[in-house]
């Protein structure tokens, strides 16, 4: 796969200070395509550090962020093969492969956070994890990366449905796109490193991003307004190789499993911290910020949540309304 030899011949081996590298029993590749400052990356480097202290050096874990080793459509495919051994992605990317994985970015569906706390060993986690396995990769950890969206414009706020009418704005998928579409706008789906330069040379009229992307690809520099809201969740989660880990001595997969369940926990705080900072950010850099009043919100829901559970159950026959009868059943407290 592209450039992988002259990659694996140069990685730095992430370990935890004070273990010398050539202990290491076990290697673990991990491919994922966030940027390094991303805090998906951060969490995921902090688990690689933890690895190696658990295990006294006996793992170590190579990670590759941006797409060094392989990019975001190559990893299912890389892990599955057992070209590299593990591999980060968010849900959605998943499409029709596992349409199942798409079930959280309903809009106002799974965006309450002691819901999203509670998820991992859920019934709807273990159905989840069930159905990779049946794709031939083992689920190591879920990461909770957003549940909380902005949408921005030039020329006017967008606060109620009326003003999505013919906007052109960037989209998520075909799946999510019902939503816009369903209130008049026209959505456009790209790369969210594209979406600033569609917006400033005007091929995009508003953008649909995360919170921290927001901040870390400069929107405030090109958009004047931006609306908040939980509009649906991403959920990211690494994955591995399972006749890899089922390979491993039992002292070695209790070191990854340990270190996956704290990185599962601290991702948590880790995303409600960086959302927080993103909204007092843009502020700070002129954006003019509207925080989605729960009516605003319950408007929103009604308008747009039905088009894509409609078009999620199309795409996911087998298991679409299991999977979201499971994450209705989360409890919120």
């Amino acid at each position: 796969m592209r450039r992988r030899h002259l990659l694996a011949a140069s990685a730095a081996v992430i370990a935890a200070p004070g273990i010398a590298r050539a202990q290491a029993a076990v290697t673990m590749r991990l491919s994922h395509q966030f940027p390094p400052a991303h805090h998906n990356a951060r969490v995921i480097a902090s688990f690689a550090e933890d690895v190696a202290a658990r295990s006294n050096g006996q793992v170590a874990v190579q990670v590759f962020p941006a797409e060094q080793l392989a990019r975001a459509g190559e990893n299912f495919p890389g892990v599955a093969r057992g070209s590299f051994e593990a591999a980060a992605a968010v849900n959605f990317q998943w499409g029709t492969t596992l349409p199942e994985m798409n079930a959280m970015t309903v809009p106002y569906f799974f965006t309450d956070f002691p819901r999203i706390q509670r998820f991992v060993g859920s019934d709807a986690a273990r159905f989840l994890e069930t159905a990779l396995e049946r794709r031939a990769v083992k689920n190591l950890m879920w990461l909770y990366t957003t549940r909380q969206s902005i949408f921005t414009s030039g020329r006017r706020p967008i606060v109620n449905l009326e003003d999505f009418r013919g906007l052109k704005i960037r989209g998520l998928n075909s799946l999510t796109d019902n939503a816009l579409t369903a209130v008049g706008a026209a959505p456009s789906s790209m790369p969210g490193p594209e979406v600033p330069q569609a917006l400033q040379s005007g091929v995009l009229d508003a953008g649909l991003t995360d919170l921290s992307a927001a901040v870390s690809r400069r929107f405030y520099e090109v958009q004047r307004f931006g609306t908040v809201t939980p509009y649906f969740a991403v959920i990211s989660h690494v994955y591995v190789n399972p006749r890899w880990y089922n390979g491993l001595r039992a002292e070695h997969r209790a070191a990854i499993d340990a270190a996956a369940r704290k990185a599962e926990i601290d991702q948590l705080r880790v995303t409600e911290e960086t959302a927080a900072a993103a909204v007092a950010e843009l502020r700070a850099k002129g954006m003019t910020i509207h925080e989605q009043t729960p009516q605003e919100l319950a408007t929103w829901r009604a308008a747009m949540q039905q088009p894509v559970i409609d078009a999620f159950l199309r795409i996911a026959p087998e298991g679409g309304a299991r999977i979201l009868e499971l994450l209705r059943g989360i409890p919120a407290a």
